[in-house]
Parts: C-alpha cells; structure tokens; sequence
C-alpha cells in the first residue's frame, strides 16, 4: 500500500471526503491549490507518484503534518521542506519536518509556579504503584484495579498541577498519565463501558504524542480496536490497526509488539468475517512469535502475547466461522498454555472453551470447565467475565441433565452473589 495511502486512511479520509478536506486547507491558508478525486488517485496508484506543485506541496504537508518525501513522493532537493530559523537560513540542517517533539515536550513540562519538589524517589514510588495495576487486574481483575487506579492518578495529577520539578521528571509524570489513561481505557472495554473506554483512548493517545512515545500510542491502538470491534464500529478498528502498524514500523518496534497488532487485526477481521484476512493475519502473528526471542526491549502492556493468544485467536475465528468442534483443540491448547500468573484471562480462556464445547454439544466437558472456572474465578472482579457467565448460564438453563442442572444452581448462586 502507498504511504500517501495509509496516511489518507489513518486519518479517517476516503478519497472522496480527502479532497474537500484539502479544499477546505487550501482556503484556510490562503493558498491557490486544488485537487481532484481523479489526480488523487494517480498519486496512490503510480509509481513514482507524479510530484505535486508547489501549492499543493503546501497543502498537503499541512494536512498530514509530514514532509512531501516522507508521503511517497521524489521530492527535488530544491522543494525538501525543513526546520530551520526562518531568519538564518544559510544555517539550516536538514533534520526533521517540524521542531523536536519530545525538546517540546520537555521544555513544557516544567510547571510555571512554585510548589512541592518532586524528585527521584516520587517517581519511582509512582512507577511501583502504577506497575502494580498490571498484576492487580490480571489476577483479582478490573474493578480493584480501577479504584486503585484512580488513587494513582489523583497522585500523579496533582504533582503536574502543583508540584515543582525537572524537564526530565515531567516528561515521566506525563509519561505515566498516558499509560494510566491506556490502563482505564482497557477497564473500560472489561467493564463494558465502551464509551468510556474510547474517551480515555483518546486521553492516553494525546498524551503519548506530546511526549513523542510512540509506544504508547501503540498501546492504545491496539486497545481502541477492541473498543471499535465491541461498538461495532469496524473501520474505526481497522484503521487503529494500520496506524499502530505504521507508527510500529517508523519506531523500529520489536516482534513482540507487532505480534499484539496482527493478532488485533485478525481480530477484526474475524469480527467482519473476513476469514481469509484473519487467516493471514494469523499466519503473520505466528511469523512474528517465532521471532520473539531477538526482542530487546517488550513494553510492559505488549508481554501478556504468546502463543497461547494466537490460539485463542485462532479458535475465535472457527468459533466466528461456524465451526465450534475445530475450535476446541485451539482453546485447550491456549488454556493449558497460558502464565499462571494471568489469573483473570486464564478464567476467561476457560470460560470461552467451556461456552463453545457447550456449543459442541460436549455438554458434560462443558460443566466441568465451567465449575473449574467458578474455582478458580474467585476473588476476580471483572464485569466481562461476569457476563460471560451469564450467557452461559442462559445456554446451560434449558438442558435436562442432572450434571447441566447443578451446573446452572451453582452459576445461578454465583451471578446473585456478584456485586461486578
């Protein structure tokens, strides 16, 4: 795909609403440019591209906020676009389109009026709280991690707010409110309040890119496709894919992390029957796990991926297909695999080969599964999963047999316990 392509599309553009919107450019800024549906499509189809004018140069770098050369284009050394002291141009080093993002960044972080000194050892008590959400929602779930989240964030809001401190302990204390808007974020999709769950995207992606940490803004991506997929709302979902995969790409990311992107989009694809898309996405996370081991750095959100995740993807697209009984050597594969320590998504692996055996009509395998959930389940507060056991429950209801019955008694006591 061309890179002016992708740009177009991680914007939200069509071709279509493109060109109004570069119209609409154009006039902002005073510039006499146009553009057709007709020499837009040139431009994503030939290659080379032919190279713009002058004033659709203009344009076009202020839409996407990138140099010409970097959407694809043969760009004349004469026509490279740089940063550089308008006043001093004789001086200029090619470097970048606009200035430095993350000196910016830094020489905005300092606050303005003096307060508390927040020094080395905050940050790292901050650091070990805000680690901690990780082990607190994989093994007792998210609603504990959510309040304890909000006590972090409380801490974390007020040293920016009030505090004094260095370039460098700034850019950390925005550093961690972008991962805590990613960790509510993903509370938000378990909790199944997916429009909450989109708006603290939205706050962790605009706090990774005033710091420059794509990263971060991989991380929430990839979350916001789950969000996207559960609110149906699948070109959302497909195109966070391709930004996180670009953003992915330009970073140098390791395999791990591209691993989380393919098993996202074959998640989507999945989700939009696409089954031979989500096959190749698939066979792309299986590539990018096989090389897993060359990483030398994994973020902290992408390590819960392995092979156990791609077996469970793998099993979804069957289940997805239509096809519960190929399904089934998948899922148990994925829940004798996964880390003991991911107590919450070992449940929910569980949980999902209990509902599609049921679906199977491996009615007594399916109870036994689901009583080995309910044990291991509790103490684990996450309202996804909770639902998830209801549905089964509904399913399991109807079936007239003394093992369906008892498994229904006990769910039953369990769903009127649940506070989640």
């Amino acid at each position: 795909m061309a890179e002016l392509v992708r740009l177009r599309q991680a914007a939200g553009y069509t071709q279509e609403s493109f060109v109004t919107a570069f119209a609409k450019e154009a006039s902002r800024l005073a510039v006499d440019a146009s553009l057709s549906v007709r020499q837009l499509r040139r431009w994503e189809r030939e290659t080379p591209p032919p190279l713009p004018h002058p004033s659709q140069q203009t344009v076009l770098e202020a839409l996407f906020g990138v140099p010409l050369n970097e959407m694809g284009f043969e760009v004349p050394r004469h026509r490279l676009t740089v940063s550089a002291p308008i006043s001093d141009p004789e001086k200029v080093k090619r470097r970048t389109f606009v200035a430095d993002v993350g000196t910016l960044a830094a020489t905005a972080l300092v606050p303005a009026r003096p307060g508390p000194r927040i020094g080395a050892s905050d940050i790292a008590r901050l650091r070990a709280e805000l680690d901690g959400l990780y082990r607190t929602d994989h093994m007792l779930g998210s609603v504990p991690a959510t309040a304890q989240a909000l006590r972090i964030e409380r801490s974390i809001t007020h040293a920016l707010e009030s505090a004094s401190y260095t370039s460098r302990t700034g850019r950390e204390l925005h550093t961690m409110l972008a991962e805590m808007h990613g960790h509510r974020a993903w509370y938000g999709y378990d909790g199944g309040r997916i429009d909450q769950g989109r708006a603290f995207c939205m706050e962790a992606m605009g706090a990774a890119q005033l710091i420059d940490d794509p990263m971060l803004q991989i991380s929430a991506l990839e979350t916001l496709v789950l969000l996207a997929v559960k609110a149906g709302r699948a070109w959302e979902a497909a195109s966070a894919v391709e930004q996180a995969h670009r953003l992915a790409t330009h970073a140098g990311a390791g395999s791990t992390v591209h691993l989380v992107i393919a098993l996202r989009d074959a998640n989507v694809a999945t989700h939009a029957r696409d089954f031979p898309g989500a096959r190749r996405a698939l066979s792309r996370a299986i590539s990018h796990q096989g090389r897993g081991d060359t990483d030398t750095y994994v973020p902290k959100w992408a390590r819960f991926a392995g092979p156990y995740e791609i077996d469970y993807a793998t099993a979804d697209m069957y289940v997805h297909a239509g096809q519960p009984k190929r399904a089934l050597p998948f899922l148990r594969a994925a829940v004798r695999s996964i880390d003991a320590d991911l107590a919450r998504n070992s449940a929910s692996y569980r949980l999902k080969l209990a509902c599609v055996l049921l679906e199977a009509r491996e009615i007594d395998e399916a109870c036994a599964e689901m009583n080995a959930v309910l044990d291991a389940a509790d103490g684990i507060a996450s309202p996804r999963l909770m639902a998830r056991m209801r549905e089964f429950q509904r399913a399991v209801a109807p079936i007239d047999t003394g093992v369906a019955r008892a498994c229904d008694e006990r769910l039953r006591a369990t769903v009127r316990g649940s506070t989640a």
